[in-house]
């Protein structure tokens, strides 16, 4: 039942990938500062979601500025043309997905986390965020990342089945957190 679930995701991904490169109106790139009330507006999507967290706009926007800023991190953005002109300034963010380089002495060397990946609830099914997840992937692999991990929330079995049918394996691990702070 599962492995079927995983199938039919990977099949979708296969068609409408197809269907994005020949259309062309699906466009992959860094976010910069000009995305941040589209990117809040995601993360307000996202955070609806999770229960661990609250849509907060200033911390968002906080938290967006950092990574955007940090040479540490970088926000990939889905944009798409809306009313099929060449005009890249009609190009509406429908799609992110974050990523932070850390340090593992587990692994030896560089490491990524995936953070932050939510593809607008009127644009999933689409084949958006596997285009989102290659991104990260090869850029992990040219800046010679060894390892992208991610967290999950546990409830959220279509992001599960998503992550499982592009490799992604549950741990051993459980994650833990302290808050300091508000």
């Amino acid at each position: 039942m599962i492995k079927d679930k995983i199938n039919k995701i990977n099949n979708n991904d296969n068609k409408n990938n197809n269907n994005i490169n020949n259309k062309n109106n699906i466009i992959i790139t860094k976010a910069t500062i000009n995305d941040i009330n589209e990117l809040c507006n995601l993360l307000n999507d996202l955070f609806s979601i999770e229960k661990d967290f609250t849509p907060n706009y200033e911390k968002q926007k906080k938290g967006l500025l950092e990574i955007i800023n940090s040479n540490n991190s970088i926000i990939f953005v889905a944009k798409k043309n809306f009313d099929n002109k060449n005009n890249n300034n009609n190009n509406k963010i429908i799609g992110m997905v974050s990523l932070q380089i850390l340090i593992s002495t587990a692994e030896g060397g560089k490491v990524g986390l995936l953070e932050d990946l939510i593809i607008n609830k009127n644009c999933r099914n689409k084949g958006i965020g596997t285009k989102l997840i290659k991104t990260v992937e090869e850029y992990c692999i040219k800046n010679n990342l060894l390892r992208l991990s991610l967290l999950s929330d546990k409830n959220n079995k279509n992001a599960l089945l998503f992550y499982k049918s592009k490799n992604y394996n549950t741990t051993n691990l459980i994650c833990l957190r302290k808050k300091f702070g508000e």
